[in-house]
Parts: C-alpha cells; structure tokens; sequence
C-alpha cells in the first residue's frame, strides 16, 4: 500500500528545443507528447505516459517530483497524513495535468513541491508487452531503460527525513552524520532498490539530481563514451558510491541541470537495517575511489 515508486521529475529549461534535442538524442530517451509550453519523455522499458516533463519557463529550475500510489485510496489516507502533519495539501483534477488523473500536491518541509498520483496514463514500452526483445533496437544515445531516483536539498535533513519516513512512509537505509551525531545526508526508499529519493544538506527546495538506471557496468562505460562524444560536461566518474555501492556518471544537461547515470547497489529487504557513515569518510561515502567531492558536485536548481 501507498507510495510505490517515482513517477515523474518535472523540471524547467529556458530552451525548450535544445533541451528536447538533448533528452531525446543524447539521453535516448522517447518523446511521447508536446504542447506549446512543454515536453514529455519516457524512458523505453518505461509503461506510464512519462518520468520527465521539461517546460519552458525564464529560468532553469525544478518544478516539482511525482510519485505513484497503488491504490485510489491511498490518495485520500495520504492526504490526511500530510494535512495532519500541519501542511496544506492541494487536490489536481483528472485532465489538469497531461497522462493522468487526479493527484494531490503539497510543499515538503525542505520546500520542494510533491506530487502523488494512482491513475496514470499507459503508453506501453517500446518492445511491447507480448514477446518482448530484452533490448529496445533502434535506439540513439544512452537509452536508459527507465528512470530511477532524485536528490534534493534541505536546510534541516533530520525533519525532512522524519517527514518522509513517519508520513509517508519511505524507509531509510542509509545515511550521513555530521561530527554531531545529526543527519547531513540520508538515502530512502519504496521499491525495495537502495534509494527512490535522497535528501543532502543545502537550500530548502533544490534539486541536486535525478538518475537513470542502467543494466550494468558495460552500459555505464557506454555512456560516458556517449557523452564524451557529444560534448557534455561531466561532473564526476565513472566511479563507484560508497552509498549504495552504485556505479555512476553525473554530468550536466545543456541547460545546466544535474543528470546520473546508475547501476548495481543492493536490495534492500524488509529487515535491511539503516548503514550509517560518518562526517570523517564523506569523500569516500559518496566518491569511493576518489574519497573526496569536487566544488560543482554542491551545485543545486531551485
């Protein structure tokens, strides 16, 4: 019951075209929709109408994420979670948002909007559903076969956390302590994989990044060959999380918007108990083979 997984990341570029050039030549992902203000794309293993929307808009930013519910009840019960936790929460009418019906929306404690949403438009994957190749041919750029987690930013990690764990019912399995013993970082999931949504200290309302799962290690490998060759700015790797245990990319759309690229990690069961790491191993936490972090790595969107 409730939250079952990401949805959607909806951000904003200030070049619709070449941010539509980018996420469907580069990253390979397919477009499924446009209107005169946005796109919507999906990855092609992905089922659902989209998991990412860009819309044009005077400045780069993040708009807000999604996430999906299995039941139409869950709608309401999540409602007044939220409602009863102190923070208002806004009903979506079915055909106000484009590939779904009706959701609720309200502002997180660490200020980013959220959605969540049960009926959600089917397109179908690429392969189609009756005998299916387990590859998609034709496909250009890195072609992830779907989108995976986010990371956004919150002034107060520990209250955010508790929101999203005691409200919403995500679960932690790993996280960060400062030299005070207090959360700097914390990584939480819902569909049992190491981490659907990540919170890291910074400015109330940032998106660090959103990432897209990869097969394997080949594939990662593939990518950074693909993005070398168009000329996008990467940020860090291909290396390895001490998180998680992940291998990545991150780098940057042409909009300046943070990407990954991931694959490996664990699964978590019912009774995985949290992994904690300490201030002192930051470096190695979240670069494992470089053990420290780089100044653009803190650059967030609003």
């Amino acid at each position: 019951m409730g939250i079952l997984r990401l949805a959607h990341v909806d951000i904003t570029v200030t070049d619709l075209d070449l941010a539509a050039a980018y996420y469907t030549e580069v990253m390979g992902m397919l477009e499924v929709e446009r209107d005169d203000t946005s796109v919507y794309l999906k990855c092609w293993d992905e089922v659902d109408h989209h998991s990412l929307r860009i819309s044009y808009a005077p400045r780069v930013g993040f708009d807000l994420m999604s996430f999906k519910v299995l039941r139409e009840d869950d709608l309401s019960d999540l409602e007044n979670a939220v409602g009863k936790y102190g923070f208002p929460v806004e009903r979506v009418s079915k055909g106000s948002s484009i590939g779904q019906g009706e959701s609720i929306r309200f502002e997180t404690p660490s200020g980013q909007v959220m959605e969540l949403v049960h009926d959600v438009e089917k397109v179908g994957r690429a392969t189609g559903s009756l005998n299916p190749a387990p590859f998609f041919e034709g496909k250009s750029g890195i072609a992830p076969p779907r989108m995976d987690h986010l990371l956004v930013t919150a002034e107060e990690v520990g209250e955010s956390t508790k929101f999203f764990t005691d409200v919403l019912g995500f679960r932690v399995t790993e996280q960060l302590l400062d030299g005070d013993g207090h959360q700097a970082a914390t990584w939480m999931e819902r569909s049992h994989s190491p981490h659907d949504l990540a919170i890291v200290s910074g400015p109330n309302g940032g998106l660090h990044h959103f990432a897209y799962w990869l097969d394997d290690w080949d594939h990662v490998r593939k990518s950074a060959d693909i993005l070398a060759y168009n000329g996008i700015q990467i940020d860090v790797g291909p290396t390895r999380h001490g998180i998680t245990r992940g291998n990545t990319i991150y780098f940057f759309d042409p909009l300046g918007t943070r990407n990954e690229v991931f694959t490996g990690g664990y699964r978590p069961d019912p009774d995985f108990p949290t992994i904690t790491w300490t201030e002192d191993n930051i470096g190695r936490a979240v670069f494992y083979y470089e053990g420290e972090l780089n100044d653009r790595f803190m650059k967030v969107h609003t």
